[in-house]
């Protein structure tokens, strides 16, 4: 059974990091409702980005893409629960444990959702009614599992990571951002192919590793790391071939975020350094009891929310359109007057969702067992992480036409990836023996 969030509140430990745990919930949200502001739908049913519409919006990325932060909480949590799952096995291989435990809390509300848009794309497809709205929610309700691939990715190599911080600290961030410039540098000045798709790894791995240098408090002048990040960020993109907007838009030649660049690198850099600045005030309040249950119901609900917030929102643009409601053009005074409401609705939207998915979210009860082979482990998770990234890339939208997208140089369909999900995952569940065990990472 599971614990209510005022029980888990009062539970808490006196040593934890509750500001972690707000900068989880909160960077979850911040994404959230950036997608539904971003969000441009027109009256003949077209998707589109305000910040296309707006360019100069796209300012407002600077502050608001918070991703990286997501990503520097997990590099955070990665560190301290591998080091207690090592304690408490004693000795005992560590890897396999560690995966699953990280597994279970990501891919069970995964794979509820893909399962139910699966079939509804089926369904639509086989109904003839691809086209319009429908059309693009089928190609774009699967595009924010990218980050649960990039997050899949960071858990299969934090004990090798993890072990280079220990022995070289800061100097393993340092080889991480120069490889990155160096794929920029060849990238842009010499004009090599393909190798831009390297900084997927660098640039985010190389946030993941602030992670572990937060866990040992060897982050000691935040000042300095947001000073130094966003001078950076400014320059590479006044004087490089950098674009403003820290998040994706369409038809841009070079985009920072898909593949990562080192301007998004700096941005990620001035975002820790500027939230790490603001964790005495946030620690005062978080010691309040109503504001740290609220921090551990959001965290309790946070990726059922992110995985279904899209979807709330395409309802509430396909209930307008289907009701006849008026739809004014994106960026018109009556389209700014709309948002509120959109927003509102969307979010109740997400709300239901939430109620009806979240059992999904919560870790069954652990069964004790002795971990199997890592190898095991290593290629499901590898499995699962390639598969959530070629999903996110193909969408659904031919799901029973076959329609593929380039990863890593192979074609893949959304069948495949779903595919390689599940069987990743069946491999690190077989990866202990005794069947399915989880264990709380």
């Amino acid at each position: 059974m599971g614990h209510t969030a005022a029980e888990l509140a009062a539970a808490t430990p006196a040593g934890r990091d509750r500001y972690v745990d707000l900068l989880r919930a909160g960077s979850l949200g911040t994404v959230v409702l950036g997608h539904w502001l971003m969000a441009a739908v027109t009256a003949d049913g077209r998707m589109g980005n305000l910040l296309a519409v707006v360019p100069g919006l796209q300012l407002l990325t600077w502050a608001l893409q918070v991703m990286p932060v997501f990503f520097f909480v997990g590099g955070f949590s990665h560190a301290l629960s591998y080091r207690s799952l090592a304690r408490r096995l004693d000795g005992q291989p560590v890897y396999t444990a560690f995966v699953r435990a990280r597994l279970q809390r990501l891919l069970r509300p995964t794979l509820v959702f893909v399962a139910v848009w699966t079939v509804l794309a089926a369904a639509i497809q086989l109904a003839g009614a691809g086209g319009g709205l429908t059309g693009a929610a089928l190609r774009i309700v699967t595009q924010p599992l990218w980050f649960i691939g990039i997050y899949l990715a960071m858990v299969a190599l934090t004990p090798p990571l993890l072990r280079l911080h220990e022995r070289h600290g800061w100097a393993v961030f340092a080889a991480l951002a120069g490889a990155a410039a160096a794929v920029d540098l060849l990238r842009f000045a010499a004009g090599v192919p393909y190798l831009e798709f390297l900084n997927f790894a660098f640039v985010w791995l190389a946030v993941h590793q602030l992670g572990f240098l937060r866990a040992d408090g060897r982050i000691t002048r935040p000042g300095l790391l947001a000073a130094a990040g966003l001078a950076g960020a400014v320059v590479l993109v006044a004087r490089g071939p950098y674009p403003l907007s820290m998040v994706g838009m369409p038809g841009e030649k070079v985009s920072n975020m898909a593949p990562p660049t080192l301007a998004l690198l700096c941005h990620a850099l001035w975002l820790v350094g500027a939230v790490e600045l603001l964790r005495a005030p946030a620690a005062r309040l978080l010691a309040r009891p109503r504001a740290w249950r609220a921090v551990v119901a959001a965290n309790g609900i946070a990726m059922t929310a992110f995985l279904w917030h899209l979807t709330a929102m395409l309802g509430v643009y396909a209930a307008q359109l289907a009701l006849g409601l008026p739809l004014p053009a994106p960026a018109s005074p009556a389209w700014w007057a709309q948002l509120p409401v959109r927003v509102l609705l969307a979010g109740l939207g997400t709300a239901a969702l939430v109620a009806l998915f979240r059992r999904f979210e919560t870790p069954a009860a652990p069964r004790p067992a002795a971990p199997g082979p890592g190898p095991l482990a290593a290629l499901g998770i590898t499995l699962c992480l390639f598969g959530v990234l070629g999903l996110s890339m193909t969408g659904l939208g031919g799901l029973l036409e076959g329609h593929s997208a380039v990863l890593v140089a192979v074609p893949v369909t959304a069948p495949v990836a779903i595919a390689m999900v599940i069987g990743g995952w069946v491999l690190v569940e077989r990866s202990r023996p005794g069947g399915s065990v989880r264990l709380r990472g």
